[in-house]
């Protein structure tokens, strides 16, 4: 299963340490403001060259999007406006977002749908100072609604195979699958996908956390490993650290997607520490999800005190408050996060990526000549 990488390459040496900020033109949607938010000082505007790591392509979907898909498509959406669609943006925890996440996907029909959803969001991304990013799809979401396999994965890749010509952006795609469906389903969907030699990097695992430990998921991991595929799962966000533990133990994971619980366990730290983990922290997601009160109250400084390798990351932007330059922008305004900080966080993404070691020294070189 070769994957188009947007000229990223799929390395396959272990990923490593650094991470990055960045500010640029978010968007001034209603739902993109909460009270948690301050405003951004001038002298903190800028972009870092980084990697992005946790992104789901349909978390990109902006709501003027979303009414556009479905005019295209002649589906009637249960929202009158834009305006009622944001005010639907507030959630309470994982599951009321899920709710409506899923739901919004109903407009997604066709290839060229996929393929604007991920254009769309790479030309943004590109403007937050992204110069990789691997991007996470949900076959199985897309599949239980009557949609092919091909349609959304060669959507998705159809733009991704141009990324870094158009956008300057190198790219992997990662399936995700959802860990509160079944291990035979996503075994089957990971068949389908290396029957048709998609152009897949690696999976992940994802969607409703807790009850839905990472071992449910041991064949399927352990196919993925013997095919080759990168590994990552979402664990210690809602779950527990334990979850961490498993992920890494059971399934082999080789990047943990949010881990923000694990100071929660002093010897999964040490460990963590030791072994350089990575972990793709999403700091504006964790405060609308409720996995954290404030962005004040984030445990991300505690994690870089602790020498943990985490990066910043978007998560699903469109529902959270912004893109990863609005996570950095805000980081620098509510917690007075360091711009020393925010290279070193730079630097962990690229080197944490699955991009190829000639990759990683290109980006690398272009941090250290940024003038941050």
């Amino acid at each position: 299963m070769e994957p188009y990488d947007g000229g990223a390459g799929a390395g396959t040496s272990d990923p490593g340490t650094g991470s990055t900020g960045s500010t640029g033109p978010g968007s001034t949607d209603p739902h993109h403001a909460t009270e948690l938010e301050a405003d951004v000082p001038a002298a903190v505007k800028g972009a870092l060259p980084v990697a992005e790591l946790h992104l789901h392509i349909e978390g990109t979907l902006e709501p003027e999007l979303i009414f556009a898909l479905a005019e295209r498509n002649g589906i009637r959406l249960p929202y009158a406006d834009l305006d009622e669609l944001r005010g639907r943006y507030e959630f309470t925890d994982l599951q009321s977002f899920l709710d409506l996440y899923y739901a919004n996907m109903a407009v997604l029909r066709t290839e060229q749908d996929f393929a604007d959803m991920t254009r769309a969001y790479l030309s943004r991304a590109a403007l937050a100072g992204v110069r990789h990013a691997e991007i996470m799809l949900d076959p199985q979401a897309h599949l239980s609604r009557g949609v092919s396999l091909a349609t959304c994965v060669n959507g998705v890749a159809s733009v991704l195979a141009t990324s870094r010509e158009e956008f300057g952006i190198s790219t992997l795609l990662i399936a995700a699958f959802l860990r509160d469906l079944s291990e035979e389903s996503a075994r089957d969907v990971l068949e389908q996908l290396l029957a048709m030699d998609a152009p897949v990097a690696g999976i992940g695992l994802d969607s409703a956390e807790v009850g839905n430990p990472p071992a449910k998921f041991e064949r399927l991991f352990a196919r993925a490993r013997e095919a080759g595929l990168r590994r990552i799962a979402h664990a210690g966000e809602e779950g527990p650290p334990s979850y961490i533990i498993e992920a890494l133990d059971v399934l082999g994971a080789e990047r943990i997607d949010h881990g923000i619980r694990c100071l929660e366990d002093p010897e999964l730290v040490e460990r963590l520490v030791e072994d350089l983990t990575p972990l793709t922290v999403c700091p504006l997601s964790n405060v609308r999800l409720r996995a954290v009160d404030t962005l004040a109250d984030h445990p991300l400084p505690a994690m870089l005190a602790a020498g943990l390798n985490v990066s910043v990351n978007s998560d699903d932007p469109a529902y959270f408050g912004g893109y990863v330059d609005d996570n950095f922008a805000q980081l620098k305004a509510v917690i007075g996060l360091s711009e020393f900080d925010c290279v070193r966080m730079a630097a962990n993404s690229i080197r944490s990526s699955f991009a190829s070691e000639e990759r990683k020294t290109e980006l690398l070189a272009e941090l250290a000549e940024s003038g941050h």
